[in-house]
């Protein structure tokens, strides 16, 4: 059965990487960017994710007592049965998990993603193909124009004017659709005076009946 893809917010949630290795680095890299704050535990971590700023380093074997207080966690040890404990430990105790290379012992999957500022696009086959995750990923990140971020911060940015120039759903909705279009046909944000100009015109069709 395929999984849903939920959207969860782990801004300053607590997360934990079980591993050191380039593995575990892969998926802090994944992660970092949404903003959790993560524990790494391992004997040995390597120069790369000693690199990486604002993690919490636990340099010894993984102990239960480290799950505590932990959003989800990530078995990366590279040893299959201290994975599958680490697992276990977690199902028992209701905490998200995901196991390198184990699609069984994990209770949710990393996708394959695709990211510009607030856009995230995940793309999962259920753990079957990650070379079809790979393929559709680099498909969808090339229909994308570069500065997409910018344009969701400038949507995002004049919601507010909109809601005091416009008073209809209807309208707002159209100002939005009308703004969207502009910014991609630019493959970017317009201006603020070209943003307003728009503004204006949509708030005048909307006294007018339009």
């Amino acid at each position: 059965m395929a999984y849903f893809p939920f959207f969860v917010e782990l801004d300053r949630q607590e997360g934990l990487i079980v591993g050191g290795s380039t593995v575990a680095l892969r998926k802090i890299e994944k992660l970092l960017p949404y903003g959790p704050r993560l524990t790494v535990c391992a004997p040995d971590i390597c120069g790369e994710i000693r690199a990486v700023s604002g993690l919490r380093l636990v340099e010894r074997a993984f102990s239960p007592e480290l799950l505590e207080g932990k959003a989800f966690v990530i078995a990366a040890t590279g040893d299959r049965q201290a994975n599958r404990r680490i697992s276990q430990l977690c199902r028992e105790e209701r905490i998200p998990v995901n196991v390198v290379d184990d699609r069984d012992c994990c209770s949710f999957l990393f996708p394959a993603l695709v990211k510009r500022g607030g856009l995230s696009i995940g793309v999962s086959t259920g753990g079957a193909s990650p070379t079809g995750a790979i393929y559709w990923k680099k498909r969808i990140d090339d229909m994308i124009p570069e500065r997409f971020g910018d344009i969701l911060a400038h949507l995002d940015g004049v919601r507010d004017a909109a809601k005091e120039t416009l008073h209809g759903e209807a309208a707002r909705s159209g100002f939005f659709a009308a703004l969207f279009a502009a910014d991609m046909e630019r493959g970017g944000p317009l201006d603020r005076e070209e943003t307003q100009a728009l503004l204006e015109r949509r708030r005048r069709e909307e006294e007018n009946g339009g």
